[in-house]
């Protein structure tokens, strides 16, 4: 059944864009991220303009991880204090982002910076996630328990002013630090789509020293105020956000994500690791091989207003 996507301006299979939003679901319940960086590729490689893919993308991170976080906050795992902190740099980031996604738009070079960057960030994350499946694997072959190893502070980052303990971590940063970070990831939302939760995650863990039963949903939570800003500023500012697609996509995604929880109790964090990086091994290879190839249409007029 075909359906006509307003903002997109074309046609498209509405069966298809819901088992598209159900595969992204299926891997946000798996690994606890929004998603966005598996969707948006893919909406790509369906003819949906990538300006588009990206804008619509947001609206469905916001609904699959509330889902998530409410869980997560049922069992206690969410540190609210950091996460406020995070979200207070996350929403500079998306301005800031958005900002320079609106101007990349008019002078006609949003598509081919959102390929390149996509290419750049999903190769990177192929090759850190097959390094921690590794690491994964030979702790389970020798008994012991995955140790991540945090990076050491600059003496300037460590002494940083309005310093706080923050109880459920029970950690003591400057506020600064994770407001710092939270920007970093809310650019990233604004240019690029994604929910941040992978990028994020690692930050926790390695510069942040998180305890790690508290990052997903602490992650979650951040994902939620921080993709709802840059879909609403999308909306505002480069009227890009395709409400019919963000529906269909947002049906699939809402029963993905509950399949994608239960097998994450399933398979070993390795194989999932693995696999993950394979599939963005493939995503990446297939966005550059993209960019070789003659396009259908050599010519294509756009509004610079």
């Amino acid at each position: 059944m075909h359906i006509y996507l307003p903002i997109a301006e074309l046609s498209g299979n509405a069966l298809h864009l819901i088992l598209l939003g159900g595969v992204a679901g299926l891997f946000s319940g798996l690994f606890g991220i929004g998603g966005g960086f598996i969707l948006t590729p893919m909406l790509i490689f369906m003819g949906i303009p990538p300006a588009i893919s990206v804008a619509t993308s947001t609206n469905m991170i916001v609904a699959s991880s509330f889902s998530g976080f409410l869980s997560h906050l049922k069992h206690k795992r969410v540190d609210v204090q950091m996460g406020n902190c995070l979200i207070a740099g996350g929403l500079v980031g998306v301005g800031l982002g958005i900002w320079i996604f609106s101007k990349l738009q008019r002078v006609g070079q949003i598509d081919l910076m959102i390929t390149l960057l996509y290419i750049s960030l999903l190769s990177t994350i192929s090759i850190l996630m097959i390094r921690e499946a590794r690491h994964m694997m030979q702790a389970r072959k020798n008994g012991t328990e995955v140790r991540f190893a945090a990076l050491t502070l600059p003496r300037w980052v460590v002494n940083l002013p309005w310093q706080i303990h923050f109880t459920r971590s029970d950690i003591t940063h400057s506020a600064l630090l994770p407001v710092m970070l939270g920007m970093l990831s809310g650019l990233l939302v604004g240019l690029l789509g994604i929910g941040g939760g992978f990028i994020m995650i690692p930050m926790m863990l390695y510069i942040l020293r998180m305890p790690i039963n508290v990052t997903i949903g602490t992650s979650l939570f951040q994902i939620i105020f921080i993709t709802a800003a840059a879909t609403m500023l999308h909306a505002l500012t480069t009227h890009a956000v395709d409400m019919v697609l963000a529906a269909l996509l947002l049906i699939g995604s809402v029963i993905g994500a509950q399949y994608g929880a239960r097998f994450s109790h399933r398979i070993p964090t390795y194989l999932l690791r693995a696999l993950m990086a394979a599939l963005l091994i493939i995503v990446a290879a297939r966005l550059a091989y993209g960019l070789f190839i003659t396009p259908s249409e050599i010519f294509t007029l756009v509004s610079t207003k």
